[in-house]
């Protein structure tokens, strides 16, 4: 069975919401990282965040790379909140590897949350 490592910023993380999808189709839990200062993270409803890569004013986001079976990538894509997308994500280590990015459209009147470094900063600091 071919592997693949993937890189998650959200709800697929470790004891969040999502995070029994991975577990489901066999995912292991590989480390936790961060990108390449090139993305932004916004809050989407304060229900999951969406990634985007920028040309300018990036920062490194905090994420998980799990080991996940390729053949189940799609399983875990239609079960991803609506605007959320599967692309390369670029690593501090410069691992190049898939993950959850999220479309530009989609963070339109959102809030920018990239001051927190990832979403399990933000929800600490929001839920004081």
């Amino acid at each position: 069975m071919d592997i693949v490592h993937f890189a998650v910023n959200g709800t697929l993380m470790r004891g969040l919401a999502l995070n029994p999808n991975l577990l489901a189709i066999g995912a292991t839990f590989v480390r936790e990282t961060t990108t390449v200062p090139v993305y932004r993270l916004w809050s989407i409803h304060d229900l999951y965040p969406a990634m985007i890569q920028v040309a300018s004013g990036g920062t490194a986001i905090a994420l998980e790379v799990w080991d996940m079976p390729l053949a189940h990538l799609g399983t875990i894509f239609i079960q991803e909140p609506p605007g959320l997308c599967i692309g390369k994500v670029r690593l501090i280590d410069g691992e190049e590897t898939l993950g959850i990015l999220g479309e530009p459209i989609l963070c339109q009147g959102g809030r920018d949350i990239s001051q927190w470094g990832g979403w399990r900063a933000y929800l600490a600091a929001t839920q004081r």
